[in-house]
Formats: C-alpha cells, structure tokens, sequence
C-alpha cells in the first residue's frame, strides 16, 4: 500500500510511513542533519571514520547516515575535545544525520574488569586500563558532547544463554536506566533524538515484557537489543520476528548490529527500518565481497586473470574501474588500497539492498524481492531451517 498524500516533515523526531507491503515499510525520518529515508543501512564509523573510507566516499555512495560509537569516542579522544570543536559533525567534516550507540556493548564486551550495578556499568579502558564509569546520564551527556543526531540510551548486555531470572532482572534494570536517561535529556530538551533499547534475551514472554515497559514511554524510536550474539540464526529470526510487531508502529524501529543482506531483508520483511553492522568494511579487509550473484572471496586463485570487473551488475568505482585480477593482486600484495577499493564496493552493495527494498515496497513487489536476496544466500538460509 502506498500513501501518496504524505509529504516530507520538517520537525527533527517525525517519522513518516510513506508506503508499506506486508509488514515492510518505507518512510522517512527527520534529523537535525537532514531525512533520512528507511529502510536504511548505516556504514559504522566507530571511532569518527568508516575505516579506509572517506566522508566523500560516502557521499558518492549515496550514505544518508552513518554511526559513531560512545565508547570509543570517549577515550579517544574525547567527548569533550570534540564538543570543543563543535561536535562530531565538523570534527569529521560529515554534515549528514549521525546515530551513536551507548556503548554499553563495548564496554561489556572490550573491558575484561567490569561491573554492572543500579548506578551504571564500572569498567576499564582497553587501551590503558584505566577506570571509568558509564551511567545513563553520563552516557547522554557523552552523545550531547558529540553532537549526534540520534542518541541510544544506555543498556544492560548480557551474553547468550543468560538464564530466564536473570534476563528478568536485566531487562527491569535496563528500562529503569532508559527512563533515567529520558529523565536527564527530556523531550523537546534539544534536537537530539533518543531512542530506548528492548531486551529479554532468548526468551519471547521477556522480549514481550521488556517492549511494554519501555514502549509506553515517550522516546523518539525503538531498538532491538541483544541479538546475533552467538545465538543459531533461527533462534535469531524467530525472536525478531515476536519482537519487531510489538514495537510502535508510528515509531522507527532499529535492529541493532545485524547485519547480513539474509538479515537484513528478512529485518524489512518483519517491519524493522533501521540496520547497522561492520560486516560490509570489515568483510571487505578480509577479502570477502558481496556481488548480484552471492558472495565471492577475492583471494581465490581461479581470480587471478580474471579481467571482467567484480560486479558487472554494481555501478560503484572499484566494479567501473578495476578487473578481479587486479583486486586480487592488491589483496596478496597487502595494499592499502585493497581495503579502501573492496570496502567501497561492498558498502555500495549493503546501501544498495536497501534501496531495492525501499523501491520494491513502493511497488508492492517486496516478497519478489526477498526471494531473490535469498537464492543468493542459500547456505545462509539453510541454517534459519530447524
């Protein structure tokens, strides 16, 4: 269905469904630095630049919105330091909408000493070992340093195969801290969106419950929290798929780190409207590229004359003006440039898929589209089948 009466809002926080097909839908969200349009995918900046990319790059490839990362921008170099240099827009020379996450994964996840209490999460600095202490307000008072233009509450991490009570007292603490945080940058404060993170876990009833707690409060959007964690795939999906209908509908719904082009249309097929993951820049150093006819791994032998272009199907720079033989070359030769020339293709491919399903949701050929993103992907998909 397509609403053809809506036009673009001007109020940073607006939201609009402009046509959906099934669950999937395509709209537009307005932030101070501009509309973004959904579903979208977010190259990940995390420490202030999407590695061996730069903010031109980005534009030519069509980026509406990147995602810088608290955590690390706070150690280095410095929330304040960039607040003194007018926020993470100009620091990095991006003038397009930004989203930074709490940093509460990082912390969790980086840090060998930490401790998480009803006051916030204690931890230690990976680069130095020095001690540091995120709360919500903290934590917001980071974001507002930096600048972003979509702000994440701070929330609880726990790992897969966490046990049902606690997972319970895990997800009451996250709201109470989600609720702190809106509490310290109230609606209408300033023109930074907050979004609340949802958890539970691996269990639905805990999902479900962690949805209402939060959901009946006031934020700018919601996210889905704590998945693709180590969990099998069809554990993931069916999650997602118990979750993603319970969010508001009137809001923007955010899956948070997923992921794969399998993940990422099977995110669309069930309402969600936002995604991020390293995995196109990351995958890219590794020599893994993503093209119209699945996955190849650039440093196989049979590539090594091989002078047609990577993805004769993509438009980007790399497929316009390089043979696989040529890409190959500078992976085993460890260039640099490999990294810049394969990250460039692939994160033309993620925001590429996203545009297709936004135009496919126009026209209502949504489910055609799946299926094709899926046929690419078929070991993938073969593991989502209990």
């Amino acid at each position: 269905m397509t609403y053809t009466n809506e036009t673009a809002p001007q109020a940073p926080g607006t939201f609009t469904i402009t046509a959906t097909d099934g669950a999937a839908r395509r709209g537009h969200l307005v932030t101070a630095h501009g509309v973004v349009q959904t579903p979208i995918f977010m190259p990940v900046g995390t420490v202030g630049s999407v590695k061996a990319v730069a903010p031109d790059d980005l534009n030519a490839l069509g980026a509406e919105i990147i995602l810088g990362n608290t955590y690390h921008l706070y150690l280095r170099p410095g929330d304040e330091l960039v607040s003194r240099r007018g926020g993470l827009h100009p620091f990095i020379a991006w003038d397009k909408p930004i989203l930074t996450d709490s940093g509460g994964f990082q912390a969790f996840s980086l840090s060998e000493l930490r401790k998480f209490s009803e006051d916030g999460v204690e931890f230690r600095s990976h680069l130095d070992g020095s001690k540091h202490m995120f709360t919500p307000e903290k934590v917001i008072s980071i974001q507002r340093n930096l600048n972003s233009d979509i702000m994440m509450v701070l929330d609880e991490c726990i790992p897969y195969e966490t046990p049902y009570d606690a997972t319970a007292k895990s997800i009451e603490l996250t709201t109470r801290w989600a609720l702190r945080a809106r509490a310290a940058y109230p609606k209408g404060a300033g023109k930074n969106l907050l979004f609340a993170i949802t958890q539970g876990g691996f269990f639905p009833d805990l999902r479900t419950a962690s949805v209402q707690q939060l959901c009946e409060h006031d934020f700018d959007g919601f996210a889905i929290g704590g998945l693709s964690v180590g969990e099998p795939k069809h554990l993931m999906y069916s999650l997602l798929a118990h979750t993603a209908p319970l969010l508001p509908a009137h809001k923007p719904r955010y899956l948070m780190g997923v992921g794969t082009p399998l993940d990422i249309v099977t995110g669309i097929a069930n309402g969600i409207d936002m995604f991020d993951c390293v995995l196109p820049t990351r995958n890219a150093r590794n020599g893994t590229l993503y093209t119209s006819l699945g996955k190849i791994n650039i440093k196989r032998k049979e590539y090594a004359e091989d002078d047609g272009p990577l993805d004769p199907a993509c438009s980007c720079y790399t497929c316009r003006t390089f043979s696989r033989a040529y890409l190959r070359h500078l992976y085993q030769a460890k260039e640099i440039l490999s990294f810049r020339l394969n990250s460039l293709h692939n994160l033309t491919y993620f925001l590429d898929l996203v545009r297709g399903a936004r135009t496919a949701i126009e026209a209502g050929t949504f489910a055609s589209y799946r299926s094709h993103i899926e046929s690419l992907y078929a070991d993938e998909l073969a593991s989502t089948i209990v």
